[in-house]
């Protein structure tokens, strides 16, 4: 280390350059980071959800509803000790500019069938009383600004007009699964406002044990197999996974933009390190002249490299951690629990090992190999 000195002196000479060189090393781990979290977010998505949880969708598609009166049908199934349901409702606040989820619901029974959400028992009684009352998230109150009691109007999408509710509760989500961008308001506003059509998105059964689901997915399942509303049953962990497999694609597109992106900014940086180096020639000549040998030559090349490698993945990596953590990021609603985990750490930090060794070899090589003679010639 008692090169460094040295190192930071030649960094220094051309600070643009160099910052420019760390900014372009940071923003490209940065981008690896978040595309990669978004692979890792995506198959963590098949694997929350509790094993005691079914989820009944339409049999034709999770876009077409089912009957609210299959509720008392599978209350009445053996093995099933709740149900609730819940229907998407899809419209926007505002600009519509920042996304977030609706979600229509029995209040009671959803809220009993998921104490992930936590609300205050005072807040919780004024939702479930009132008709037009809203459960929002913490963190969706804090990106609007909103406060209890307040009236907020969504314009329907899928429901077209004017809707509003007043906000009655807020929730703190104990699950890494569940977001607090997410907003809950009454199934039965939404039915009456829609001229009482009784249908909902879908539903979810509590069992009573984890060993039972199948065989209770399938009786509820053959229940409906004959009539105008057949429906499709599984484990709510199936259930997220069937979305996990609808994202495979992108998956694979995040993963190959990512290394991509990684691929080019690499070049950029190995270009920049090359140039550095060869602006040096009379410098290493001189060196070698008072007495460098060609291995510490090689190990001040690398050493550069291996600083602006790091400096780079340190405020990459580091501001992809500590940005999405701080802001909790969830990409509105659709990557619940979106957190740089440390194997992507771990992977980022070797392509940063990858991309010192790859940018800073070739001009230590040469720097090492350069005779004193050739490169004084070279320099008149």
């Amino acid at each position: 280390m008692k090169y460094l000195p040295l190192v930071l002196a030649n960094l220094g000479r051309h600070k643009r350059r160099t910052i420019l060189t760390i900014t372009s090393v940071a923003l490209a781990l940065f981008l690896f980071a978040s595309l990669q979290t978004v692979v890792t977010t995506i198959a963590n998505a098949a694997n929350v959800g509790s094993v005691r949880r079914l989820v009944s969708t339409s049999a034709t598609g999770i876009v077409f509803p089912l009957p609210i009166s299959y509720a008392n049908r599978l209350q009445a199934v053996p093995g099933i000790e709740a149900v609730t349901y819940a229907n998407w409702f899809g419209g926007r606040y505002g600009d519509g500019r920042k996304f977030f989820g609706q979600f229509a619901i029995d209040p009671k029974s959803y809220l009993d069938m998921y104490p992930e959400i936590s609300v205050q028992e005072d807040q919780k009684q004024a939702f479930v009383q009132e008709r037009s009352a809203a459960l929002v998230g913490k963190g969706l109150m804090n990106a609007f600004g909103w406060k209890l009691g307040q009236n907020v109007t969504l314009q329907g999408t899928i429901y077209p007009g004017d809707w509003t509710f007043t906000i009655r509760g807020t929730y703190t989500p104990t699950a890494a699964s569940i977001t607090d961008d997410m907003m809950f308001f009454h199934h039965d506003y939404l039915d009456e406002r829609t001229g009482r059509q009784g249908l909902v998105g879908w539903y979810v059964a509590r069992i009573d044990h984890p060993d039972r689901a199948a065989t209770i997915a399938k009786t509820i399942d053959d229940q409906f197999k004959n009539s105008s509303y057949p429906s499709k049953t599984g484990t709510e962990q199936a259930f997220n996974a069937s979305f996990a497999t609808m994202w495979g694609n992108v998956s694979l597109l995040m993963g190959t933009i990512g290394m991509a992106v990684v691929f080019a900014i690499l070049l950029v940086s190995a270009n920049a390190m090359m140039m550095s180096a060869r602006e040096r020639t009379r410098e290493v000549a001189i060196l070698k002249t008072i007495g460098f040998g060609d291995t510490t030559l090689f190990g001040v090349v690398m050493l550069e490299a291996a600083v602006i490698a790091v400096t780079g993945a340190v405020i990459g990596l580091g501001g992809a951690k500590v940005l999405y953590k701080a802001t909790h990021f969830s990409g509105g609603g659709f990557l619940p629990g979106f957190d740089v985990t440390g194997t992507t750490l771990a992977l980022g930090s070797a392509v940063a090992i990858v991309l010192m060794i790859a940018s800073g070899a070739v001009p230590a090589i040469r720097a090492a190999r350069l005779p004193v003679i050739s490169a004084l010639r070279q320099v008149e």
